[in-house]
């Protein structure tokens, strides 16, 4: 018999089924996570069984089981739920796995023993929208159900779903006792009555529009679907997405670090994600307070997602509301407003990250793979790192000590909080990288001992450790730590650039262009030093006049990029261009001397004979000494 005879379709109900909070109970308890969850599907696997049901599939913590009745797909699915409440209870609060069941019954494709197609796409979506321990259901199931069983309903609206044209109208399963033969909710409306209020709807919006339109000529719709063509960038194969600037809605401006700092939190957690394309803070920074429309910020960063959302504090309460809207079609694909007290901030971020992966069908391969950085146990400690790192952003001594006055009261607060240890390392890092200290040996070892002391307590110092022991000369030290670091963070812009400057310095030239390309791919709005590293990239791969081309786009050209340039043009026998960059170079450091700058700055620090002597001839040659 061929594939395409076996290939069939037919009417099947859908249960699906997944782990609320999966990823943080594998993070925190790999262990006995997997050993519940084996249990479990065990027992699953049985009811379903008893109730003329079969497991189709079972990846992960998810489940998908098909029968042949509504009835009997909704009977095993309170079953199940009953049943691992009652094995939960025996368990301690972090330990429990709590599933959410989803059930729609709908035209389904069946090919050898995999289903596919719509009906089993929905009952998947529907499931994300149960309480933990909870079931929903899609209107179809709810129709072919009517009074058969002792249950109750309640009515939770319409919501877009991913891949299907039209909204799902979704119930709630009320499974107690009391709760049988209740309907809680709105009934939706015939299909007559909703075209008559469509129709006035439509015809109010469509008036008030021409009068507004007359009023202000404005004739653009709000909101366009992206276009491919448009793209500045060409689509990532991995899910792609930018994550836009919280509003801080809390009236006041003080508040704008919180906002600021949750979604970063959400864009280095995404990162993190090697299944997923995320655009870097800096790039989706540039848009902040702007009225920017969605489909213009995808087809500038080339990204098929965008998030965005706001945060609202009042006194020990807050509320965060987000949404993910995909682009190319113009779709709201999820959204969910969260009202907790502040001390869940962290637990916040993470729903938000796991939704967005999952409305986004991030596939993640295996158990165990994602991890999530700890949070500090201290929320005053969490405000304190959020003041710090925006304070970092500004490049100057001053705020430099500001901030690492703050990480040391964070770490005050919260002393085994390791990813505090590393950004106070890099406070050190900046001072002697920039030469905002007479001694910048003394504080790359302060560097270096923050660094270690964050990895010993969870925290990610190899990026650290990495631009250290580059910036020393100990190139191979830093491979080796970029390479750790890029196994727990794939997709940080930062560390991509970073790390092509040392494969450069191995002379792995053709590995650093592509890595430093990468970079500034995943961060379009990069800061103007990303030019700086690609450049460094091309110069040591002999390639001048891609070299200087780029060092041309480094507008903030500081000593450093003006001796390159120098160099470059004396290579290249362009000897008057030559002698204006070193004429810069004297400008802006009346000063300037190969001790001073250059003694023990590795930045010319170079393995390669032979560009060494090329670089360091050329100076002489321009009168750089």
């Amino acid at each position: 018999m061929t594939t395409e005879q076996k290939v069939t379709r037919k009417l099947s109900a859908i249960l699906s089924a997944d782990v609320k909070g999966y990823s943080l109970l594998m993070t925190n308890d790999e262990f006995t996570t997997i050993k519940t969850l084996k249990e479990y599907r065990k027992i699953m696997t049985e009811i379903v069984e008893e109730h003329s049901g079969r497991v189709v599939d079972a990846p992960g913590d998810n489940i998908m089981a098909e029968f042949s009745s509504v009835v009997n797909a909704i009977q095993c699915s309170v079953e199940i739920q009953k049943t691992l409440k009652d094995k939960n209870a025996e368990l301690p609060d972090d330990k429990r796995l709590e599933f959410r069941i989803g059930v729609n019954i709908g035209d389904v494709v069946q090919d050898g023993e995999n289903l596919y197609g719509e009906g089993v796409n929905i009952a998947a979506r529907i499931e994300g929208l149960a309480d933990p321990g909870g079931i929903c259901i899609s209107r179809g199931a709810y129709d072919h159900l009517k009074n058969k069983l002792k249950l109750g309903y309640e009515y939770i609206g319409e919501h877009s779903v991913k891949n299907i044209k039209d909204p799902v109208r979704v119930y709630k399963v009320l499974m107690e006792q009391k709760d049988a033969g209740k309907l809680i909710g709105k009934k939706p409306k015939s299909k007559s009555t909703k075209w008559i209020f469509s129709t006035i709807i439509v015809a109010t919006i469509a008036l008030t529009l021409i009068g507004y339109q007359l009023h202000q000529k404005v004739s653009a719709p709000e909101f366009e679907a992206a276009s491919i063509e448009k793209m500045a960038f060409a689509l990532p194969e991995e899910p792609s997405i930018a994550v836009l600037a919280f509003d801080n809605l809390s009236g006041d401006p003080e508040q704008e670090f919180l906002a600021d700092g949750i979604t970063e939190q959400i864009i280095t957690g995404l990162s993190r994600m090697p299944y997923m394309f995320v655009i870097a803070r800096n790039s989706s920074f540039t848009y902040k307070g702007k009225p920017v429309k969605i489909q213009q910020v995808a087809v500038e960063l080339g990204v098929q997602y965008v998030l965005e959302g706001s945060v609202q504090q009042s006194g020990n309460r807050i509320r965060v509301t987000a949404q993910l809207i995909d682009a190319l079609s113009g779709r709201h694909i999820w959204s969910e407003r969260y009202d907790r007290v502040l001390e869940d901030i962290f637990e916040v971020q993470d729903e938000i990250m796991i939704n967005i992966m999952r409305a986004m069908e991030v596939r993640v391969a295996g158990l165990g793979m994602i991890e999530y950085q700890s949070s500090p146990r201290s929320v005053e400690a969490y405000l304190k790192i959020l003041k710090a790192i925006k304070l970092v952003y500004r490049w100057n001594k001053d705020d430099n000590i500001l901030a690492r006055k703050l990480y040391e009261e964070a770490i005050a607060l919260d002393p085994d909080y390791g990813p505090a240890y590393e950004l106070l390392g890099w406070t050190y890092f900046h001072e002697a990288r920039w030469s905002w200290v007479e001694d910048p040996v003394e504080s790359y070892a302060k560097a270096e001992e923050l660094g270690k002391k964050a990895i010993s307590l969870g925290g990610l110092g190899h990026m650290l450790l990495m631009s250290i022991y580059n910036f020393q000369g100990q190139t191979e030290r830093a491979h080796a730590e970029g390479q750790k670091a890029l196994s727990i963070h794939p997709n940080a812009a930062d560390l991509n650039i970073l790390f092509s400057n040392v494969l450069s310095d191995l002379g792995r030239h053709e590995e650093a262009i592509t890595r430093a390309k990468k970079a500034i791919r995943l961060n379009p709005h990069h800061q103007p030093w990303y030019f700086f590293f690609l450049g460094i990239c091309y110069f040591e791969a002999g390639k001048n006049e891609e070299a200087l081309e780029v060092f041309q786009l480094f507008t903030k050209k500081s000593t450093h990029s003006w001796i390159y340039l120098a160099s470059i043009y004396c290579q290249l026998n362009r000897d008057a261009e030559a002698k204006q960059a070193a004429d810069e170079v004297y400008r802006i450091a009346p000063d300037f001397s190969w001790a001073k700058y250059c003694g023990e700055d590795n930045i010319f620090f170079f393995h390669d004979k032979e560009i060494k002597r090329l670089f360091f001839d050329s100076m002489q040659k321009v009168g750089l000494k």
